[in-house]
This record gives C-alpha cells, structure tokens and sequence, in this order.
C-alpha cells in the first residue's frame, strides 16, 4: 500500500505501448494512473471514453495518463476499439496505455483488490483507484471506489487543478473550489507574512470563536 506522499513504486509493465518503466515513462511530468477490474466490463467502458475525451485538458496540466486493468496487451487493444467506438473518437491510436496486469501484481502492490466485488473465478476483483504522482515521483493524492461505481473524472481534473496550485503557492482550496475561485491562505502563515505573500490581499471572514483563521485571498 502507498500513503500519501511516498515514493511511488517504480515498476516494469506491459502495456499497449509496449514495455515501460513508470518513473522513466513519466519523465518530469504529473501522471495518474487508475485501474479497472476487467477489459470489456460497461462500467470500465463508459470511464475510459470519458478520460480519452479529457485526454487534451489533462495534457495542458502536463499530466500524463495511464490505466490499469487485469488482462492481457491483446485484449486491450481489441477492447480499445469498443472504447473508442462508445465515446464516438475518431482517428488512429489511442491517448494514453493501458497496462496489462494478468497475474494482479501491481493490484497487489498497490492495495487495489476489492474484497466484496469477485469475477467469473471467485477472484477479487481491482478496484477502481485513482493515483497522482507529481513530478516528484511522490503520491499527491488517491481515490478508491469500489468495483461497481464509476469514478467522475471531471473531479479528478479538477483535483489536480487544486494540487498543482497549492504545490507551489502558500494556500489551500476551500469546499466546491473551482478554478478561479478564492482560496485559502494556510494557517501556518504567520499575519505579518501576508502581505508579501498574497499582493491581491486578504480577506478575514470573523468567527464566533474570535480566532481569525478563516483567511480568503483570490487565486494567486
């Protein structure tokens, strides 16, 4: 299992692009890597058309994508052209790979069996994680739902909005933020360090307790 902030495994895989070592193949570039229980599964089908649709937006974030699922190169290639024909995308290839993982080796690795949810075979089957690496190689953030629940990708991109800006910038983003919207400026920051820090100023919302912690400023 990786916790926040941990150096993510450097593993060797199969996938549809051929061999690749994950630290090697992401370069100095963010990465998501999330999996699926099996090719040719409605669920599996519908989340991976969406993600080749947001493909571009992903891309101006410098976020390269990779998926996951328990079968083989072959049979992920053939179930790339269900995919494709499902979210209606035209032309040759595909955005993004897709690792085999037939003997569930990095599902392992990376705590991703589903005990309640069993295949055809009686075996767990992998659920559906989202991981973001940053440039770092470090885990910046993971979601796991179960099997049976297809994941929102929009929330995703829009979590690596929020990572991408707080890695480099003393703030935080509140409930529902969405690109543009205020942010938060953490409670580290000592007051006399604001205005250098946050030239747009700051904002203090009072609070019964008195304590003046709930800070505003708009995004840097």
């Amino acid at each position: 299992m990786v916790n926040l902030g941990d150096l993510f495994p450097d593993f060797v895989a199969q996938t549809t692009i051929g061999t690749i070592k994950f630290h090697e193949w992401m370069q100095d570039s963010w990465a998501i890597l999330f999996s699926h229980p099996a090719d040719f599964t409605p669920v599996c089908t519908t989340e991976l058309g969406e993600v080749a649709k947001l493909a571009p937006e992903f891309e101006k974030r410098n976020v390269k994508l990779i998926a996951l699922s328990c079968d083989d190169v072959l049979s992920h290639k053939k179930w790339i052209e269900d995919i494709k024909s499902y979210a209606c995308l035209k032309g040759e290839g595909f955005p993004f790979p897709i690792i085999a993982d037939e003997k569930r080796e990095l599902a392992v690795l990376l705590g991703m069996l589903d005990p309640d949810e069993k295949d055809k075979d009686g075996l767990p089957l992998t659920a559906r994680a989202v991981f973001v690496v940053g440039p770092d190689k470090r885990m910046k953030l993971s979601i796991l739902y179960p099997a049976t629940t297809g994941r929102c990708f929009k929330e995703v991109l829009r979590v690596v909005d929020s990572l991408q800006l707080t890695m480099n910038k003393k703030v935080a983003t509140p409930v529902n933020w969405e690109q543009g919207g205020d942010c938060m400026v953490l409670p580290t920051i000592k007051q006399e360090d604001v205005p250098k820090l946050f030239p747009k100023g700051v904002t203090v919302r009072e609070m019964p307790s008195g304590i003046p912690y709930m800070r505003f400023t708009p995004q840097p």
